[in-house]
């Protein structure tokens, strides 16, 4: 077999370890250079470790290659993978080395902007070190004063943004990730974040200090639920919650100049301070339309019984000085050029401002506070945002935040106001009186279901439709079961009589017929009928398929360990067929273990059975009923030329046309020619069967007439045997024994 010798053939990396004068760059160059590096190659890892293969590798990942050299671009992937494999050899070389860690660190001193692929190696590398050599690369990096600001001054790179990330969540000693906190915050990293968030600053780095700030709330928060009996508080969430930072914030985006990406990135900060810490994995309001949306806080904190916990009160303070700001941003939005849509001019577009606007305003109505809720029904700005709704009718995010204002809105509990330090439910909620009275929620939602009735005759349906066919099921819901059913109940009977009418009807009738429309059958049940009408008759024509059955057993076989033991055992050894090559009859040894005998001269009482058995498993030849020769050719798939006698040639290359002078085939033929004479004489071949008058009975299969038992078997010509070869000759005399002990054992 050939997997018993060595043919793995060397790799060309040993090739290069062994020369005197190898060079880095032709190592980097190979391509199993990284595999050999994680198999722990020790000549390889020998290699690199080296101080100058190190500097050279940290060159690499920090140093633009010329611009002549563009094609050489590929040693600083490669160089970075080797850096960042996590071998223990490298990663100790590297970071014990202040050497190579400056010359590592001078890559954030670079004053330009920053190659954005060098920056991402550059942090996978420093992120590398903090896990595995958190304690030398902390003081490392607590030793550079200007650290934080050069973080800060490349904060528009993405890469960058992942290092202060990786600082922050890559360091696992709870006391060292303390201090590491406690640094940043002497550092005033939260501060200068929230400076980076200007109009002075470009949009790269109001997004990515922007995104910083919501990682730090939510690790921070994080954090505080794992780890509740940390002495100390978290030192970034307690600065970032403090009423002073986030008016520093609100002041940066509604102070003198109006730009979108400040407005946008400080109220992604805004809803992540207003997000309940409450796992996301908890259901959500039984109104909701799409759950905890992608950056949109879940609404309506519910104190300790619905597992949400109270904004914090500084943030919702600051908020409620420049609510009216907000609500002028929906009035009177940064301008924006018209856009043409497929169905007509959109002009003014919604815009970006104004959605996040929004979400800021329904997340503040769910916050649970009642003077900040007082404000926003004082400068109606849920009325505006529903003219929104109805005004932009094929914008689906609005559409999907109002509705989830809307069901947060009806289905938390009352808002809560300060009575002597005291938190106390109001009887009820004045801004469901408001969505209901003031905005007119339910003659809404009629007059629009109205109109789309009138459109969409025409083949045009309003787009907010899906939305509102869930709020009005909010609504009835509500109605039936809600912390505010007896206030709904008794604000739909000060209706005008005509209009609770047609509310009913409404709820009675389109949007009954609406909601059957949209449950969606997984199975059909029209054409099912029970499987006892089928007729017993086809099911008795049905053959499973064994092909799955022996595939399973066939890789299951492939699953067996190859082990050699197995190969030197598989199969036959040469030297058993040593002595055997001469003679085709010559005893079968595999079959030592198994001994039986059976006479025909014996009268045994199962003798009877047994040829009963065998007359129902092995076909009788008679002279009167059929020939031997059909049998042969149509009950096998034997040729007719070989149940006769005749020279198999013509079906095989082994036979007398094909000129072979092989020596076992001239042997073959003699015997052959010698049974042929002797079969007259004895009636079968010498020790194949037996003697067909005497009839003792062997596991061997005879090249003519063997009679078993007394009753006479097929004939099988010689030109077989020398077609199957000698080996091939001894299978088919075992399969043969096999069928013969087999009914052997279901005689007796």
């Amino acid at each position: 077999m050939f997997w018993k010798f060595d043919l793995h053939s060397g790799s060309h990396m040993e090739a290069l370890l062994e020369r005197a004068d190898v060079t880095l760059r032709e190592l980097l160059d190979e391509d199993d250079v990284l595999q050999e590096c994680k198999v722990l190659n020790r000549k390889l890892l020998d290699f690199l470790v080296q101080p100058q293969h190190m500097e050279a590798l940290v060159s690499c990942v920090t140093q633009e290659p010329p611009r002549a050299a563009r094609c050489r671009a590929g040693y600083p992937s490669v160089s970075c993978e080797i850096l960042t494999s996590d071998v223990s050899p490298i990663t100790d070389a590297l970071g014990e080395d202040e050497g190579l860690l400056r010359r590592l660190y001078s890559f954030l001193q670079d004053q330009s902007t920053l190659n954005p692929l060098l920056a991402s190696f550059f942090s996978r590398v420093m992120g590398i070190l903090i896990s595995r050599k958190t304690d030398q690369i902390v003081a490392f990096l607590r030793k550079e004063d200007d650290f934080v600001s050069l973080l800060l001054r490349h904060i528009g790179t993405s890469a960058v943004m992942d290092l202060l990330l990786r600082l922050l969540t890559c360091v696992e000693q709870p006391p060292l990730r303390q201090d590491v906190f406690n640094w940043l915050n002497e550092e005033k990293i939260v501060q200068r974040l929230i400076e980076m968030i200007h109009p002075s600053k470009d949009e790269n780095q109001h997004s990515n200090a922007s995104q910083s700030l919501c990682d730090i709330i939510r690790l921070s928060r994080e954090q505080m639920i794992q780890f509740q009996d940390s002495p100390e508080p978290d030192q970034l969430l307690a600065t970032l919650e403090k009423q002073e930072t986030v008016e520093q914030l609100l002041a940066n985006m509604l102070v003198g100049e109006q730009v979108e990406s400040v407005l946008v990135s400080g109220i992604q900060v805004l809803l992540t301070l207003l997000e309940p810490s409450r796992a996301r994995s908890e259901a959500v309001g039984l109104g909701s339309f799409y759950g905890p949306l992608d950056g949109q806080p879940e609404l309506g904190p519910r104190g300790m019984e619905g597992g949400f916990c109270q904004a914090s009160p500084s943030t919702l303070l600051a908020l409620r000085q420049h609510l009216r700001d907000f609500h002028q941003l929906l009035l009177h939005p940064p301008k924006r050029p018209a856009l043409q849509m497929t169905w007509g001019l959109l002009d003014p577009p919604l815009g970006n401002t104004r959605l996040q606007v929004v979400k800021l305003l329904g997340s503040a109505l769910g916050a649970g506070d009642a003077g900040l809720q007082a404000q926003l029904l004082e400068l109606d700005a849920l009325n505006t945002m529903l003219d929104l709704y109805f005004r932009y009718s094929y914008n689906n995010f609005l559409h999907a935040q109002l509705e989830a204002c809307l069901s947060a809105v009806l289905q938390s509990p009352a808002p809560t106001q300060s009575a002597e330090g005291d938190l106390q439910a109001l009887p009820d909620s004045p801004v469901v009186k408001h969505l209901l009275q003031k905005c007119r929620l339910v003659q809404r939602i009629l007059s629009a279901w109205e109109e789309n009735e009138q459109t969409a005759a025409g083949g045009q349906r309003r787009g907010y439709m899906g939305h509102l066919t869930r709020i009005a099921n909010t609504l009835v819901q509500s109605t039936e079961k809600g912390p505010h059913a007896a206030l709904l109940g008794q604000l739909l009977k000060e209706l005008p009589e005509e209009e609770q009418e047609r509310w009913e009807t409404f709820v009675s009738g389109p949007l009954a017929e609406t909601n059957k429309k949209n449950v969606v059958d997984l199975v059909s049940t029209h054409n099912l009928h029970s499987s006892s009408d089928d007729e017993e008759n086809d099911l008795k024509e049905f053959s499973f398929p064994q092909y799955g059955v022996l595939q399973q057993a066939f890789a299951d076989y492939q699953m067996q360990q190859v082990t050699s033991a197995f190969i030197d055992h598989f199969g036959f050894n040469d030297e058993e067929f040593g002595e055997q090559e001469e003679s085709v009859n010559a005893p079968f040894d595999k079959m030592g273990n198994l001994s039986f005998s059976l006479s025909a001269d014996d009268e045994s009482p199962n003798s009877n059975l047994f040829e009963v058995c065998y007359k129902e498993r092995i076909q009788q030849f008679d002279e009167d009923d059929s020939d031997g020769e059909d049998a042969w050719g149509q009950g096998s798939g034997m040729p007719e030329s070989w149940a006769r006698g005749a020279d198999p040639a013509p079906f095989s290359p082994c036979g007398r046309s094909c000129g072979s002078t092989d020596s076992e085939g001239s042997r073959d033929s003699e015997e052959e020619e010698e049974e042929g004479e002797e079969e007259d004489a004895g009636g079968g071949v010498e020790g194949g069967g037996g003697s067909g008058d005497e009839g003792e009975t062997t596991g061997g299969v005879g090249g003519g007439r063997t009679s078993l038992g007394g009753s006479p078997q097929t004939p099988l010509c010689g030109g077989v045997v020398r077609w199957l070869g000698l080996r091939g000759w001894h299978a088919l005399r075992l399969i043969y024994v096999n069928n013969l002990v087999h009914s052997h054992q279901i005689c007796e």
